[in-house]
Formats: C-alpha cells, structure tokens, sequence
C-alpha cells in the first residue's frame, strides 16, 4: 500500500521540470540552517579563490565556452 509520501513524490514527478524546481528550492529553503562557520569557511575560500584569479594563478573559462559545453 502507497504512503502519502509515495502518493506526493507520484504527484511531483507528473509536474512539468519548472514545477517540481519550485518545489525542490523550496524545500531546500526550509531545511537551510545557517551556520556561521560554513559561512566563514565560503567566504575564506571564495577569497582565496578571487585572489588567486586576480594573480593569474587560476585557469579560467569563458561563459560562452561553458554553455555551450551544456547546450548539447
């Protein structure tokens, strides 16, 4: 016998892709619990990233290069 959960992950995946995105962000809105200490690693790491770029010491990707790699 189907749960109510197994009834509404049938009812989600019937939904066109753009719906069930709504619903996957959000649930992931509702079970994001901040933490400052995630926060501080990001943005340690998000800094060391940046200065690495702005040395040159960080390979890059042109957006368009990236799509397209996507968009097959």
């Amino acid at each position: 016998m189907a749960t109510e959960t197994d009834k509404l992950l049938a009812d989600i995946r019937a939904l066109p892709q753009r719906e069930r995105l709504r619903i996957l962000d959000a649930l992931l809105t509702d079970l994001d619990i901040p933490d400052s200490e995630i926060d501080r690693v990001w943005a340690d790491e998000a800094r060391k990233r940046w200065e690495a770029y702005k040395a040159g010491k960080l390979e890059t990707v042109a957006y368009d290069d990236l799509i397209k790699q996507y968009k097959t």
